[in-house]
């Protein structure tokens, strides 16, 4: 994304002033761009929070290079190999061990339930340690006029390098396709099993079948009269909030949908975009969206769940509402076709399927049949913003097949 010039086509990037909030029953613990200025608010906590992050204001950018790159020996082997011993642990082990207050531990675990995964798996850490050292190095930031802007300038970008978009038009095979030297295919497994059909050798099939789809989300987006009620004023300095209480509250929400449970107060992700983004709504009036994890193809509706844990912190907030938008997991897979069930991360990103999405291959990529690679976030490095999945299945078909 950094190399692309999609500012040239519009995309403006707009911060908050901090990234993160997170709530507490009397007050928010806030994470803010620089390292020490949220480590001055947390207490006992202060100095280990910096040991935590403080390489990511010097050496951010190495750290995410080296985690999003290709399979291969990291450029700065001591830098990551400092990422990733803490990394590998889990995030309610790291937690205990690193922090005494609630206020870091609630901090740490929400950004840890990114992973949408238990808190006592191996490697939810890095999940917390990556995404809390995003924000530190270059923030949680939006997209002027919203995300649709991050489609456009890509799509603009496109164009002016000669390239052609056919919308609303399904492949079912990829026998559909036009005859062409490589198909890329930004599909999970599961799907491209179904479009290829019995070109995929015997082994990759297997595989395939084998790949995990996780819990799904369940989404409210809404239209307010006014800005949320937060009951600590600081909340409304940050773009997120992490809605879900204290680090064993956040737990044992995340852990329900493994077991095929809905938790009663669930951890919500917020996202309050309008309070920095004018173009969100009319004016005077906001936006706000909101989503919690929920077992794979649930049919249970979570808005009172979600909008008690937010008048929790935030009371009288169901008053300022003036419509809402749900979307049951069935509606997002409904959506986007790669979203198994609901599943918005195209996979389970635990630690066993994270470093073998979707098989284990040194080049993922690649699907066994010449010139069809996958390239979805089914493959390395898994979801996000990033267009990694996308670059590195690039990159591999230009060796092999434009050589």
């Amino acid at each position: 994304m950094r190399d692309l010039p999609l500012e040239r086509h519009g995309l403006r990037w707009i911060h908050p002033d901090i990234p993160l909030a997170h709530p507490l029953d009397d007050h928010s613990v806030l994470l803010e761009r620089s390292v020490a200025d949220t480590a001055a608010h947390l207490g006992v906590d202060g100095r280990a929070w910096q040991r935590l992050f403080g390489r990511f204001e010097h050496d951010g950018l190495e750290i995410v290079d080296g985690l999003l790159s290709a399979l291969s020996v990291p450029r700065h082997p001591f830098r990551m190999a400092a990422f990733g011993l803490p990394a590998l642990r889990s995030a309610g082990a790291l937690a205990r061990s690193r922090f005494d207050g609630d206020d870091a531990k609630a901090l740490f675990g929400g950004v840890a339930a990114h992973s949408i995964l238990p808190f006592d798996k191996a490697g939810t850490a890095g999940v917390g340690l990556f995404l809390g050292g995003l924000a530190h190095a270059v923030g949680w930031p939006m997209a002027a006029g919203g995300s649709q802007a991050i489609a456009d300038a890509l799509v603009a970008e496109l164009f002016a390098n000669g390239g052609a978009i056919e919308c609303d038009r399904p492949v079912r095979s990829l026998d559909e396709l036009p005859s062409s030297r490589v198909v890329l295919a930004d599909v999970v497994p599961r799907n491209l099993l179904a479009m290829a059909g019995d070109r995929l050798p015997a082994r990759v099939r297997r595989a395939y079948e084998k790949f995990r789809h996780g819990p799904a989300v369940f989404k409210l987006d809404y239209a307010l009269s006014d800005p949320v009620p937060w009951r600590d004023p600081a909340t409304a300095r940050a773009g997120t909030v992490h809605v879900g209480g204290t680090v064993v509250e956040i737990a044992d929400a995340e852990a329900a949908p493994w077991r095929g449970e809905h938790a009663e107060r669930p951890f919500v992700l917020v996202a309050q975009q309008s309070l920095f983004d004018s173009t969100r709504a009319p004016a005077g009036k906001h936006t706000l969206w909101a989503y919690c994890h929920v077992p794979s193809g649930s049919t249970v509706d979570m808005t009172d769940a979600i909008e008690r844990q937010i008048e929790r912190f935030a009371p009288g907030f169901r008053d300022t509402i003036v419509a809402r938008h749900v979307a049951f997991p069935g509606d997002i897979e409904a959506g986007n076709a790669n979203y198994i069930g609901g599943d918005i991360s195209a996979g389970v990103s635990d630690l066993r399927q994270l470093f073998t999405r979707p098989r284990v291959s040194w080049s993922p990529w690649s699907t066994g049949v010449k010139g069809l690679y996958l390239c979805s976030a089914s493959t390395p490095p898994g979801g996000g913003v990033h267009g990694m999945c996308g670059l590195h299945a690039a990159n591999l078909a230009l060796k092999r097949e434009l050589r």
